[in-house]
């Protein structure tokens, strides 16, 4: 090997490491979706506003813990129970806490509704929709004010697709009296 073809050689392998080094990375380097033809990323937790509300309880008292949810105009999620199920519910689930117990969860009547990529109509929540918890608050409830942890999984379309699943982590207020 020539001294020539030797430096041609470290020339080629210094551009080639320079290029990799310098190649654009990450989310905010990617096409934007107009220029690229491709419909925008949709988060299915970006789609829906979910709301707690507090609730008040005695010890040894029983009630609803309201969720409100908001989904976003031109959208729609999956209804508990969904109509097919390789297609996600929305689901809302609760950790007991501080004598603060979750009896169960009561999900809105489903709109059914005709859409492009089904052959069948769905069972999906829109606009305003509340999801209900019945929670008890046992005699050895802590009293004062409480955060009980929840998770909301949802799945949300529009009239053309359903996008990824996702998971929303809230905090439902519990007063014990």
């Amino acid at each position: 090997m020539t001294l020539n073809n030797a430096r041609a050689i470290l020339i080629t392998i210094v551009l080639l490491l320079s290029a990799a080094c310098t190649k654009p990375t990450g989310e905010a380097n990617q096409p934007s979706s107009a220029a690229s033809g491709e419909p925008p990323r949709i988060a299915s937790i970006d789609v829906v506003k979910a709301t707690p509300e507090e609730l008040t309880l005695a010890k040894g008292e029983s009630g609803y813990a309201i969720v409100r949810l908001q989904i976003k105009n031109g959208y729609h999620i999956n209804a508990n129970p969904p109509t097919f199920p390789y297609l996600k519910a929305t689901e809302l689930e609760l950790t007991p806490a501080n004598g603060i117990s979750v009896d169960f969860v009561v999900y809105p009547d489903a709109l059914t509704k005709t859409f492009s990529f089904a052959e069948v109509p769905l069972k999906v929540y829109e606009g305003e929709t509340i999801v209900r918890a019945m929670l008890k608050a046992g005699p050895a409830a802590q009293t004062g004010k409480h955060n009980l942890s929840a998770k909301l999984r949802v799945q949300a379309c529009d009239d053309t697709v359903c996008y990824p699943p996702g998971v929303m982590d809230l905090s439902v207020p519990v007063a014990v009296k």
